[in-house]
């Protein structure tokens, strides 16, 4: 797997000038950097279909056997019927298969994976221990403010969300 970095260092002792320049796997678009920034990636359907009523979630949070239970009961999400066209659907679930936290895509999936029993298949990304880990300092009470609305809604404190920056440093938990 190849990653876009562009750019030229000089090597102190030396004063070689070493050049890099890498490409990202297709439907990844390079973010600017940050530990916490996860590969913006970009599939159509998973934007307009998972994104129109929540973020549309990074892939790598969670595993295969996660986005296929998920994608297999669509009718009956979290309460909603988010049924999809088959052919959609198929196409969605290849894209989260393809960046899952099991797939090898990226660091952030490891991350994940070590806090989670082998073979587990969580439903929901925020009862991953990743995401209990990373938001252990989160005051109980501010996931219940009407401005958070709940765990599952990233883009309240991680306003760069959308574009695949979680970084803790740019948190803003609203009053």
């Amino acid at each position: 797997m190849n990653y876009l970095l562009r750019g030229i260092g000089v090597l102190a002792a030396t004063g070689t000038v070493v050049a890099l320049a890498f490409t990202l796997p297709p439907g990844v678009a390079r973010g600017d950097g940050g530990e916490n920034l996860l590969p913006r990636l970009s599939h159509k359907a998973w934007q307009e279909e998972c994104g129109s009523c929540h973020v549309a979630y990074p892939p790598s949070l969670l595993p295969k056997a996660s986005w296929r239970k998920l994608m297999g009961g669509l009718d009956q999400h979290f309460g909603e019927n988010a049924s999809l066209d088959p052919a959609v659907q198929a196409d969605i679930l290849r894209f989260l298969e393809t960046h899952s936290a099991d797939s090898g895509a990226g660091r952030a999936g490891g991350k994940v994976l070590r806090r989670m029993e082998k073979n587990a298949a969580p439903l929901r990304i925020t009862e991953t221990g990743w995401f209990v880990h990373e938001h252990d300092e989160v005051p109980r009470a501010a996931w219940s403010r009407k401005s958070v609305g709940s765990k599952a809604n990233c883009s309240a404190c991680h306003r760069q969300a959308e574009q695949g920056n979680y970084n803790e440093d740019a948190v803003r938990i609203p009053k």
